[in-house]
């Protein structure tokens, strides 16, 4: 028996062959096409033309193009986009790792290029193959919240993402032609011809490639059924046992729903936040500025909504009734009697997003808040006391908890 991996016969599954990495390869078409317009979006959401703070992508060039201004509606719009993203790319683990296992010979093919087209289309396949480990790997990290890759997930799922996208397009181009043909033989276990991925001596099976394929299916069923909760409240994020953010709500009352980051994780200290040194700093033209202390924001008209929350991590909670001072009647305060943007800070002095950028049309929605109140009570130090920001379909990152200072004005 051939020891080298380069040699056909060295490879004996009798499950590889045109058929088989053709299905996984239609089902990664469509899945990983939703994966990149809906990462696309989550981009977007962040509205990052809009000021530095919002974008932790630098350098980006052509590649950073600007899609829209993020609208408000539905306020379910970042719920349903992110946790589409996060859930589906966890639901297809299974099948990139099959599709990986099941084309495994060609990285091994000698000579390594037989001309130049050839060369460039196993250039293509490396990037492909390194290129969605990565963007896999990083999700899966970010979803489980470890950070254990240098540097920020940001940039490098944002440059990471690019690079395996148009690898995949080409693959996609070269390949797709010959999957549609070999899946016209679906009912056949093995379609006409011999491929390079069929082994020249095959072992003897232990399952069909259906059956291999119904493994495949299962085990992203399982995973999808073990994640997907985590976008629910009650019964259903109890089945999220794979996510950090699934399991039981983080405790009970009108404060007991999903956070990610706590008071203390932040650095908040009820000194800070207390009613003696408290104070939101609200900046706009012509530098006029005024100075609020908690009880004086009580006496503002106040308004209700009932918004989500949704992080990038894919986890969500139902709506929540928050109560606070609209977000543009604290501009009209400061002299802008038409919504513009505003640059919100949180007395959190260190990580990503302790500041936060908003548009003008985020600002003017009936629904964005200064919140002072969630469910019917106070805002809990972990959901942000004394004050905090919620606006309708952001990020949630872009709601600002620990608010200090909101500077009104074209950024």
């Amino acid at each position: 028996m051939p020891r080298s991996p380069s040699s056909p016969a060295f490879w004996r599954s009798p499950l590889r062959g045109p058929w088989f990495t053709s299905v996984l390869g239609v089902v990664l078409l469509a899945g990983i096409t939703v994966l990149f317009v809906t990462g696309l979006v989550s981009y977007a959401a962040y509205n990052p033309d809009l000021s530095p703070v919002n974008d932790q992508t630098p350098d980006k060039g052509l590649l950073g193009f600007y899609l829209f201004s993020w609208p408000t509606h539905p306020s379910w719009l970042y719920r349903l986009t992110q946790g589409v993203h996060v859930t589906l790319g966890i639901a297809l683990i299974p099948v990139l790792l099959a599709k990986l296992w099941s084309v495994v010979p060609k990285l091994f093919a000698l000579p390594p290029a037989r001309s130049l087209a050839h060369a460039l289309e196993r250039l293509s396949l490396l990037l492909l193959v390194g290129g969605g480990l990565f963007e896999f790997t990083t999700g899966v990290l970010n979803v489980q919240l470890d950070y254990i890759f240098p540097g920020s997930f940001y940039p490098l799922h944002f440059y990471g993402a690019w690079v395996f996208f148009a690898a995949f397009l080409a693959h996609a181009v070269l390949k797709t032609p010959l999957a549609l043909r070999n899946l016209r033989h679906i009912r056949d276990e093995q379609p006409p011809g011999e491929g390079e991925l069929v082994s020249p001596v095959p072992a003897e099976p232990t399952v069909s490639r259906r059956g291999a394929l119904g493994v495949v299916g299962g085990g992203s069923l399982l995973l999808l059924a073990t994640t997907a909760g985590r976008s629910f409240d009650g019964p259903l994020r109890e089945t999220a046992v794979l996510a950090p953010h699934g399991g039981p709500e983080p405790g009970g009352g009108p404060g007991g729903f999903q956070i990610n980051k706590t008071a203390a994780y932040a650095g908040i200290s009820p000194t800070e936040t207390g009613a003696e040194a408290w104070r939101l700093v609200v900046t706009g033209r012509d530098g006029r500025s005024v100075r609020l202390d908690r009880p004086q924001l009580l006496q503002l008209a106040l308004h209700s909504s009932a918004l989500p929350i949704a992080c990038v991590e894919g986890w969500s909670t139902s709506d929540q009734w928050w109560r606070g001072v609209r977000l543009r009647d604290l501009a009209a305060l400061v002299g802008h009697d038409d919504p513009v943007d505003v640059l919100v800070e949180s007395l959190q002095r260190h990580g990503a997003f302790r500041r936060a950028a908003l548009r003008a049309n985020q600002v003017a929605d009936p629904r964005s808040l200064l919140a002072l109140f969630v469910n019917g009570e106070d805002l809990t130090p972990d959901h942000g006391y004394p004050a905090r920001v919620i606006v309708p379909a952001a990020p949630g990152v872009l709601n600002t908890k620990w608010v200090a200072r909101m500077t009104f004005g074209d950024l």
